[in-house]
């Protein structure tokens, strides 16, 4: 499942650096962040801000020794869950077990601290805090998905059932001829929209969007993007630049998606009334496509401009276009290619979405 990858985060406090350094080293491993604190209030100050899936705390502090730390973080609301193991020189007596247990440890360690027994101790609360991250976002994800679609189906639905009441009332009628063909409309927005979901379940839930790689040329796919945007927007101007060949083993049919996203997005959100250039260019191993408009993304939009369901501003007349999903699914595709996805966009130039694809798919590409 592919999702958000935050880091897993451990706190560790002891007052002298020396042991924070090996402390760490021994827990260093990829997806973990190691917050340090040398005091009792460094700990505090961190754990406000900072959502902790294990503390390791040294028993022996000046000023706020582990067990007052250990009292206080059981009395604040968001550090009152976090697990702490308690790390001490002194040989183990079962008075101070006793009170470290009191104050919410879950575990001892010893020093001079055995790696294999830390791993061990440490990797569970690890694996958790994994996979409560995976199924937060995986919530996140439903909830939106949800909300997105029960809003941007509902419009077109509507229009389909007050159609069908409109044939069914007079079906011979010239306005009921056009009434059908806002039903065929309503009914190719619906599709897309479900086809576009389906797409992000492969790209989350199965790990890529797949491909069939086989012979194409990206310039009849982006003619036929072309043809059909500008018969649907006939005051839309685009220009088709070629340079070189634009060849190579692609999936047609998902590269078709890719120029028609790029396009719709391009005449969606540019300058109203100004041409759009699209440009392919071939060297000797890839294929690159720019499609730039007159316009700039503002900042806040750029930043989440792939993400699903948050590629636009989410505005009313983006809703009425579908989900949202385009860009991302846009992005998928291409690296579903072995390819990458730029975007360049200011003031001065305009934006321009650039598409680089090697001519012959990637190891393992399906």
């Amino acid at each position: 499942m592919k999702l958000k990858n935050d880091p897993v985060k451990f706190l560790i406090v002891d007052d002298k650096e020396e042991n924070l350094v090996a402390l760490e080293a021994l827990l260093r491993r990829d997806g973990l962040q190691i917050l340090r604190a040398r005091s009792g209030d460094e700990a505090l100050e961190l754990l406000l801000v900072h959502d902790v899936a294990l503390a390791l705390l040294d028993v022996h502090m000046p000023d706020m020794d582990g067990f007052a730390l250990a009292e206080l973080m059981r009395g604040a609301q968001r550090s009152r869950h976090v697990p702490i193991i308690f790390v001490t020189a002194a040989p183990q007596e079962q008075h101070r077990e006793f009170r470290g247990y009191d104050a919410g440890a879950v575990d001892f360690l010893f020093k001079p601290v055995d790696p294999r027994i830390l791993r061990h101790k440490t990797e569970t609360f690890y694996q958790l805090q994994r996979q409560k991250l995976q199924l937060e976002e995986t919530l996140h994800l439903a909830e939106t998905l949800m909300a997105a679609v029960g809003h941007d189906l509902k419009t077109p639905l509507n229009a389909v059932m007050l159609g069908a009441e409109l044939i069914l009332a007079d079906p011979t009628s010239e306005s009921n001829r056009r009434t059908a063909e806002r039903l065929k409309s309503s009914s190719r927005r619906m599709q897309r929209m479900i086809d576009d979901l389906f797409d992000l379940a492969r790209a989350r839930l199965a790990g890529g969007i797949p491909i069939a790689p086989a012979a194409a040329d990206l310039v009849k796919v982006a003619r036929r993007s072309i043809a059909e945007l500008e018969a649907a927007t006939p005051a839309l101007s685009i220009t088709l630049v070629e340079q070189g060949s634009a060849t190579g083993e692609w999936d047609a049919d998902r590269l078709y998606q890719v120029t028609s996203n790029l396009l719709a997005n391009a005449a969606r959100h540019g300058a109203t009334g100004r041409p759009i250039t699209v440009k392919l260019a071939g060297t000797d191993d890839a294929v690159t496509l720019s499609v730039h408009n007159e316009g700039v993304i503002a900042d806040d939009v750029r930043e989440h401009l792939f993400d699903p369901f948050r590629s636009s501003a989410r505005t009313t007349r983006a809703r009425d276009e579908g989900l949202g999903l385009g860009l991302y699914i846009v992005q998928q595709i291409v690296l579903a290619h072995g390819g990458t996805l730029e975007v360049d966009s200011d003031e001065e130039t305009g934006t321009t979405f650039r598409v680089s694809l090697p001519r012959r798919p990637a190891p393992g590409a399906s």
